[in-house]
């Protein structure tokens, strides 16, 4: 997990054994398990292509799909590991985002204000996503 919050588990040796008598199962864990190269892949390419502040609203879009509320802790120093940024680049591109009234920060704490800007304001990438995550799972993200 990378962001706090309530998780499932389940002993490999269970999900085996699953797999093994369930077909349906074992389909839709092979076809994750294709949507998450894929998305190794669309990182990359990302990370290469598109500015810091358009990475940061994917990133913080995907981030968002995945909490229940629209503040989630979160640090600089930690979207810079992401980022695979220094850190000073972090604290510039979010304070473009705070500025344009998109995000709200306080220390390690971000508050989501504007999902459909910082939707603008993010690359393709982020749609790519939710469009294969709903062919995928038949929806998008929880928003």
């Amino acid at each position: 997990m990378q962001i706090p919050g309530t998780a499932f588990r389940i002993k490999r040796e269970a999900l085996t054994r699953q797999l093994a008598k369930d077909a349906p199962l074992r389909d839709l864990m092979q076809s994750y398990a294709g949507f998450a190269l894929g998305q190794v892949a669309q990182t990359a390419a990302c990370n290469r292509l598109h500015s810091l502040e358009a990475r940061l609203c994917r990133w913080l879009l995907t981030a968002h799909d995945n909490t229940p509320s629209d503040t989630f802790p979160l640090t600089h120093e930690y979207l810079a590991m992401m980022l695979g940024v220094q850190r000073a680049g972090v604290s510039i591109a979010a304070s473009f985002l705070k500025q344009a009234a998109l995000i709200q920060y306080t220390r390690g704490f971000v508050t989501v204000l504007n999902r459909a800007g910082l939707e603008d304001a993010s690359c393709e990438c982020y749609q790519t996503t939710q469009d294969q995550l709903a062919k995928l799972f038949g929806r998008s993200g929880k928003r």
